[in-house]
């Protein structure tokens, strides 16, 4: 025979209180507000409201947890929101952008967010990682919802990959998967959460990371300043080479809010992971008596190629074959006239050579600008070259002057390049060379000055009455900036 105890209800000795109650289908196990356990038909309830359910230590559970769901907080968001695992977040764009913050991520954790005002397309949802963890594999990786009522579902994974989306609907909902520019090459130096690559010669800018618009960067490119035209005895002055071809891009979201020159274009280069190849063009050399002076050299990065510093013009009999006219020059030219380029150089003594072209081939912004005339007696002097934001100057009773160059502050340092260098005379003053590393002229004899290295200036001329040599132009530079975190 089968034993059985029969009761409804058990109560505690002290107080006569409940322990376990029996009341229709209801079964309440405990009492008050440490009831844990209510059995009622199909439904069991563990804990109560307000209360904690804990798993004991070393203890595991199966048939609970999340099914790849969250549950929604349904007041509008308008403002940065830090977000809880487990959670779906709907938020407001209507006045401007919100970055949600992901919590530190751990395996398993889901959170949700929605566009609920339909305004995603206007003012972006901005969604970033906590600390180091990842998303989609990548550290500093902030996706943007920038789509109309667009929505995202993310599931922490592992530290390898971090957060990745997993609903059908993040193709549509996030259009930028942005990821911040990764590279190496040239001296590299930071500013906050900018980098500055310096190439100072020939290089590599190798990218491993970057994608979205984060990913694009600004420049200095300068060009190989042209070498200054020298003199024979007796004669007159020689031209000033001209400045190196001057570029810049300056756009505050790509590279920070630095003081960029008047020649800085808006429009920053888009890059991609790769290797990129960097040409730092050397700068021409001056001409001895009697042997034209020699273009400089061109600078080039990605799609944008600073144009070589044109030659000044020399003082002497002959014009050898290399220094005759190019195809790509309008017509023939005198032997005294300065090269088109970058910027032009100056024409040598005698006037009426006419002024060779700066910003050739012509981009805008310009690149530089025009070499200066010679000029008779009584100064027999040469133009100057031409600078990035100037034109070399005529002769008149003495050399004339070189063209400024153009200032940047893109390394942090307001830094003047691309000055033109100074024209000769055999009387008068000698024309100095311009702000941004212009040689200065020099006579009577000797060699002018040289155009500073890495700014791209163009050489000083030499003057008679004795032989004189021009100086060299100056080396160009290549100077990139990206914002990196």
């Amino acid at each position: 025979m089968t034993s059985k105890i029969k009761v409804d209800n058990i109560n505690k000795v002290s107080d006569d209180s409940n322990i376990i109650k029996k009341c229709g289908t209801t079964t309440t196990i405990g009492s008050g507000a440490s009831n844990p356990i209510v059995v009622d038909g199909s439904t069991v309830t563990i804990g109560r409201c307000g209360g904690t359910v804990a798993l004991a230590s070393g203890a595991t559970q199966t048939g609970f947890g999340r099914t790849g769901t969250v549950n929604w907080d349904t007041t509008p968001k308008t403002s940065t929101v830090t977000a809880a695992s487990g959670v779906g977040y709907f938020v407001d764009t209507t006045s401007g952008s919100v970055t949600v913050n992901l919590p530190a991520g751990s395996a398993g954790a889901i959170v949700a967010i929605a566009d609920y005002a339909n305004t995603a397309d206007t003012n972006k949802i901005v969604v970033a990682a906590n600390g180091s963890d990842k998303i989609q594999g990548v550290a500093t990786n902030p996706f943007e919802i920038t789509v109309e009522g667009g929505s995202v579902t993310l599931v922490f994974v592992d530290s390898t990959q971090g957060w990745r989306p997993t609903d059908a609907s993040t193709a549509a909902s996030i259009t930028e998967n942005n990821v911040f520019i990764t590279a190496t090459g040239g001296t590299i130096t930071t500013s906050g959460d900018f980098k500055i690559h310096t190439f100072t010669g020939p290089g590599t800018f190798c990218v491993s990371a970057g994608a979205g618009p984060v990913a694009n960067v600004d420049y200095v490119i300068v060009a190989g300043g042209g070498g200054a035209g020298g003199s024979t005895n007796p004669g007159g002055g020689g031209g000033g080479g001209g400045a190196g071809g001057y570029r810049e891009s300056h756009c505050a979201t790509t590279s920070g809010p630095y003081t960029a020159s008047p020649l800085a274009s808006s429009t920053s280069l888009p890059i991609s992971p790769g290797a990129i190849p960097v040409t730092v063009g050397a700068g021409g050399a001056g001409g001895p008596p009697n042997v034209g002076a020699s273009f400089g050299n061109d600078s080039i990065f990605s799609t944008i190629t600073a144009f070589r510093g044109g030659y000044g013009g020399m003082n002497g009999p002959g014009f050898p074959s290399p220094y005759q006219p190019q195809p790509w020059q309008p017509g023939g030219r005198g032997r005294l006239q300065g090269g088109l380029g970058g910027s032009g150089g100056g024409a040598a003594v005698f006037s009426g050579q006419g002024n060779a072209c700066g910003n050739t081939p012509p981009v805008s912004p310009p690149q530089g600008n025009p070499g200066g005339d010679g000029d008779g007696a009584p100064s027999y002097g040469g133009g100057g070259g031409g600078g990035a934001t100037a034109a070399g100057a005529n002769s008149s009773g003495g050399g004339g002057n070189g063209g400024a160059g153009a200032t940047s502050s893109i390394n942090g340092t307001p830094t003047a390049r691309a000055g033109g260098g100074g024209g000769a005379a055999s009387s008068g003053s000698d024309g100095n060379g311009g702000t941004g590393g212009g040689g200065n002229a020099t006579s009577p004899g000797g060699t002018g000055g040289a155009g500073s290295a890495n700014t791209g200036g163009g050489g000083g001329a030499g003057g008679s009455p004795t032989n004189a040599t021009g100086g060299a132009g100056g080396s160009g530079i290549v100077i990139i900036r990206y914002k990196f975190q």
